[in-house]
């Protein structure tokens, strides 16, 4: 949520921020802004309410502001409705204090009425312009500096941020300080970047470095200091993005959501491609020996949303391959229930951007009670990834659309992995089974490229027909219950359709009393042993009155006696069925919000990277 960018260079920083920004579109705002400041002159600041081409209107697409150094924001309103008062930047009354910020600040009311004590005002309802007039008062009573201003503050301030400030007396110099909110350094000939994610860095570099907490920095033009809270310097690694600027651009796909669909052949490839060599599966990389997998005697997995869905098909893989007892956590309840971690076990922190708050948290909780974490996360350098004991990438590369379906896709891939590596190493399964499982495995790239081929206009047609409904409910058993949660929450997410994913057994305890007629039900079915059940909870709501899609392996075409419509994914083994009928529901939730007429990269209320609690 919130993008922050900045620049100090020769060239003109207003378009190159406008740029930033836009690329940052889809962790979610409702306002935006710029400072820029030509020299020794005081910082220009434009804001405005709504998307991105409003401030472009403003400021002629950023040519009306003049100046080589500045800070942009896109904003999510949490202190303060959404209005041009309470979009960023926010500065103090003379403007010789001016920055944005990403996160959220605890205890800004009282700071805030300390200030009112010392003399200061507020103009907006933020916790941001609290943060800004505090820096402003330790600068001026102290009079040692922007960083000793800033550390004070930090040291002040309860909460997450990530903070670019500009200063008057400091010209074509940022300082930034972080917090739990995620900030990258870019460096390039010359000139100095800050951006909130790397897509905005990839058209002019591909140096960066990754701030940690409690870490200040200082940016010139193309040089950067950085330095702990107590203002000694510290050394920090440049690192190379490997993504390229094009991965990060539609190429000719009308959203960002579809062109990632598509791009899941490709994400799930380089995925099993990191880990299978040589006919067999090598997690050294991610630190894990055979003795510490061979040691498990329970395993957490903790995640938010999509990543918590591919974390319950892991756990039916898991449990069955390896014999491993799995526990799933929703990471926003986890740390809040004091949970008992037993000895020799492992969490699993899974999450596309590595900086989801919630599941960092879960994270620190474990590391301080002494059990071991893996990280599963898409964004390298990412802080969840700093912070795990063992590291599994998945290779999505850059997701853009706030519905992810690639990172999503490589998630379960990563899932897979890990239960057929544990089983192959607990010795649960035979080296027979092991070759046919890794086979299944190489063989998922090309199956999704084929119903992406083959499915793609009935289920347009299929969704133009059904824009228009009202509730629906996706239903499953076993592992594909975990793909009926996903299924569900990409629809309601992108087209605000109320659905909902019920285990299918579960209907006839009170959820079948909501079946009427016309109401669409979406039958996931690829699990062999549970077929006939499920064929029976599908005639009960179908003799309710509802509208039925099932979804199953090819073969399975009896199916078309019970079902309004069907589709069929290719034949695998059955613990990697979510990978292929997830692309359908997929594909059902894109096409329905685009025959709605809806933005679908860009959902209300939704943030890409959820950096707050």
């Amino acid at each position: 949520m919130c993008g922050i960018v900045g620049y100090t260079g020769d060239q003109q920083a207003a378009p190159i921020l406008l740029a930033g920004l836009e690329k940052l579109e889809y962790r979610g705002y409702d306002s935006a802004g710029l400072a820029v400041r030509d020299g020794e002159r005081v910082p220009e600041v434009v804001k405005a309410k709504g998307r991105l081409r409003a401030l472009a209107e403003k400021t002629d697409n950023g040519r009306a502001m003049r100046g080589n150094c500045g800070i942009g924001h896109t904003r999510w309103a949490t202190h303060g409705e959404p209005s041009e008062n309470n979009a960023h930047p926010h500065c103090t009354d003379d403007r010789s204090v001016v920055a944005v910020h990403n996160g959220i600040i605890e205890n800004y009311q009282e700071i805030r009425e300390k200030l009112i004590k010392n003399g200061y005002t507020f103009y907006s309802d933020t916790d941001t312009e609290v943060a800004v007039k505090l820096i402003d008062h330790y600068y001026k009573k102290y009079n040692e500096g922007p960083l000793d201003a800033m550390a004070r503050a930090m040291m002040r301030i309860r909460g997450t941020y990530a903070l670019a400030v500009m200063f008057k007396d400091y010209p074509e110099e940022i300082f930034v300080a972080r917090q739990d909110n995620p900030m990258i350094i870019g460096v390039g000939e010359g000139e100095s970047f800050i951006a909130s994610d790397v897509p905005p860095l990839l058209p002019y570099t591909r140096k960066v470095y990754y701030i940690g907490n409690q870490e200040l920095g200082r940016l010139h033009k193309g040089e950067v200091t950085f330095y702990n809270i107590d203002q000694e310097e510290i050394q920090k690694e440049l690192v190379t993005i490997e993504w390229d600027a094009e991965a990060a651009e539609k190429g000719g796909y009308e959203h960002f959501m579809i062109k990632e669909i598509h791009e899941q052949p490709r994400a799930v490839r380089d995925t099993l491609n990191s880990v299978i060599r040589d006919g067999h599966i090598d997690l050294t990389e991610a630190g894990l020996s055979d003795d510490v997998i061979r040691s498990l005697k329970r395993i957490y997995i903790v995640a938010c949303g999509s990543a918590y869905h591919a974390g319950v098909a892991a756990q039916y893989v898991i449990e069955d391959l390896a014999r491993i007892p799995v526990r799933v956590e929703l990471a926003s309840e986890f740390r809040y229930r004091n949970p008992i971690l037993e000895e020799n076990s492992l969490v699993i922190i899974i999450s596309q951007s590595g900086e989801t708050a919630d599941s960092l948290a879960a994270l620190r909780l474990a590391k301080s009670q002494g059990v071991p974490t893996m990280a599963i996360v898409n964004v390298v350098g990412s802080t969840i990834a700093r912070e795990a004991d063992h590291i599994f990438y998945t290779l999505a590369g850059p997701e853009i659309a706030v519905a992810t379906t690639k990172a999503y896709s490589t998630q379960l891939v990563a899932g897979y992995l890990l239960g057929v590596q544990f089983a192959h190493v607990r010795g649960t399964i035979t080296e027979e089974k092991y070759e046919e499982l890794l086979a299944a495995l190489q063989e998922l790239p090309d199956q999704i490229a084929k119903l992406l081929e083959d499915d793609k206009e009935r289920i347009q047609w299929f969704a133009a027909k059904y824009a228009n409904a009202k509730d629906v409910f996706f239903i499953g058993r076993g592992i594909d219950y975990a793909v009926s949660m996903e299924g569900s929450l990409k629809l309601k997410e992108i087209s605000y359709i109320h659905s909902e994913a019920y285990a299918a057994g579960e209907l006839k305890h009170g959820t079948i009393s909501l079946i009427e007629d016309g109401i669409l039900v979406v039958s996931i079915l690829t699990q062999e042993a549970l077929y006939e059940k499920m064929i029976s909870n599908m005639v009960e709501v179908k003799c309710r009155g509802a509208y039925l899609m099932g979804l199953t392996t090819a073969g399975n075409y009896n199916i078309e006696d019970t079902v309004d419509f069907a589709v069929y994914i290719p034949k695998t083994d059955e613990h990697f069925t979510p990978s292929l009928a997830v692309v359908p529901l997929q594909l059902l939730g894109y096409y329905v919000s685009v025959s709605k007429g809806l933005d679908v990269d860009k959902p209300r209320n939704l943030a890409k990277s959820v950096t707050v609690e």
